[in-house]
């Protein structure tokens, strides 16, 4: 007998935990990449100060809607978010920022967060595939877009 809370929306427990737990580790990616992001933001200098201040606002700006829409996910498939810096330090592919790099190296290092990013996404598109879980290869695909995009966008500074 089904209660209030029994998940019936077409894809069995089995494969709604397996794309919950890799959901968690994209929101784990996307918000270790906000964290060092906003860092860079406070802490970039040079002379790209006011152009690297204004685009990694915008970036951060970005992944903080981010998150929210991915923790949502993972809750409407009926699991628990991870939301601790333990728990996202745990699930994270991106390492953590800890120095005052310079700006050309906040660069690099922010192209291979958001590769790790899309490393995570890609990696979970058979699991939604295999589930029929459009509305989360339709999330997955959203973020692959903008994370490709910014990543190419900040390689071609390194240029």
């Amino acid at each position: 007998m089904k209660t209030a809370t029994t998940i019936d929306i077409g894809i069995p427990e089995a494969q709604r935990a397996q794309i919950a737990a890799g959901l968690s580790r994209l929101l784990a990616d996307t918000y270790t990449l906000y964290l060092k992001t906003h860092n860079y933001h406070w802490n970039v200098t040079g002379p790209m100060f006011n152009a690297l201040h204004t685009m990694f606002e915008q970036q951060y700006d970005e992944l903080a809607l981010a998150v929210d829409l991915i923790a949502e996910r993972i809750r409407a498939l009926g699991h628990r978010a991870p939301g601790s810096y333990r728990e996202f330090l745990d699930l994270t592919s991106i390492e953590e920022e800890t120095g005052s790099p310079d700006a050309v190296t906040m660069i690099a290092n922010l192209v291979k967060g958001q590769e790790a990013v899309i490393r995570t996404a890609r990696g979970l598109i058979p699991l939604t595939d295999a589930a029929h879980d459009e509305p989360s290869a339709d999330l997955l695909t959203q973020r692959l877009q903008v994370h490709e995009k910014t990543a190419w966008m900040l390689r071609s500074l390194l240029d």
